[in-house]
């Protein structure tokens, strides 16, 4: 399935990693950057390595990332790419990192006799550069989705967003078009620390949802059954986007390419677009 909840767990915390397994996450990704202090680095490549080598060569549940560090990504790719992992997160994607990510995760590939391309990247933008060139990273080799860093993106443009965060939206739309542009998977949305507010949470993820956005990352637990639940389809949802879908096919049975839905409302391919991608969410 296509991930819905991407849970960040420290990579160098193991009782964090020994209960990942077992959380409601569609994803995890085992945190090599932000979470982890500098002098417990070697510690968390470690640690995560041994992880995915665990998860042996059957695809795994969830599916296993790791964030690498921009700066390290050669050593970070070395350290834990074996044929457990789905791929790794670049932070601070532009070009040239992913490129250099492309080269290390084609060495690993070789390293474990994996086919070319086993390895993915979901390239998280949060920078200046990677908004102004999001095109070239969502088209960039092995990239299958974007995420959005909105922390380290306000910092960087002296942005001061308010509870709705309206002040990044525009930016959201970038990643969101750039996405389409280049047909790989809708984005995956930021990280609400609010980690008590559920209320806040799901206000928050429906917006995201409504933007376009397919998936959201999380750094709690408590977390993941609001995220997980606001991007798959209830049943009245699916109820109507099957109606309309029948409709649609009906009529063009008759030979003709549009139909009406219950309300009186024109139901064309456009439309039937929509409803098919809730049924598809709704899989």
């Amino acid at each position: 399935m296509t991930p819905r909840s991407y849970l960040y767990v420290p990579a160098d915390q193991s009782d964090k990693l020994a209960k990942s397994r077992g959380s409601a996450a569609d994803a995890l990704i085992l945190d090599l950057e932000d979470a982890v202090a500098a002098g417990s680095k070697e510690t968390a490549r470690k640690q995560a390595g041994e992880f995915v080598v665990s998860l042996g060569s059957a695809p795994a549940t969830p599916q296993t990332w790791v964030r690498v560090n921009a700066d390290t990504v050669e050593q970070d790719v070395a350290a834990v790419a074996a044929p457990g992992l789905r791929g790794v997160v670049v932070p601070k994607a532009d070009p040239e990192v992913l490129a250099r990510a492309d080269a290390a995760l084609t060495r690993a590939e070789t390293a474990h006799a994996r086919p070319a391309g086993a390895f993915a990247v979901l390239a998280l933008i949060e920078s200046a550069v990677g908004v102004a060139r999001a095109e070239d990273v969502a088209a960039a080799p092995r990239v299958v989705r974007l995420g959005l860093g909105e922390a380290d993106l306000a910092g960087e443009l002296g942005l001061r967003p308010g509870p709705a965060r309206e002040e990044l939206w525009p930016i959201r739309s970038r990643i969101v078009v750039a996405s389409a542009a280049a047909g790989i998977l809708a984005p995956v949305g930021p990280v609400d620390t609010a980690l008590r507010d559920t209320g806040l949470l799901q206000e928050t993820t429906r917006t995201l949802l409504r933007q376009g956005f397919r998936a959201r990352t999380a750094i709690s637990p408590r977390q993941l059954p609001v995220i997980n639940e606001v991007f798959t389809p209830d049943a009245d949802e699916l109820a109507a986007a099957r109606d309309l879908l029948d409709r649609l096919a009906e009529a063009e049975r008759r030979g003709s390419g549009v139909a009406l839905d219950a309300a009186g409302r024109l139901i064309d391919a456009a439309v039937a677009r929509t409803a098919r991608e809730v049924v598809g969410r709704a899989r």
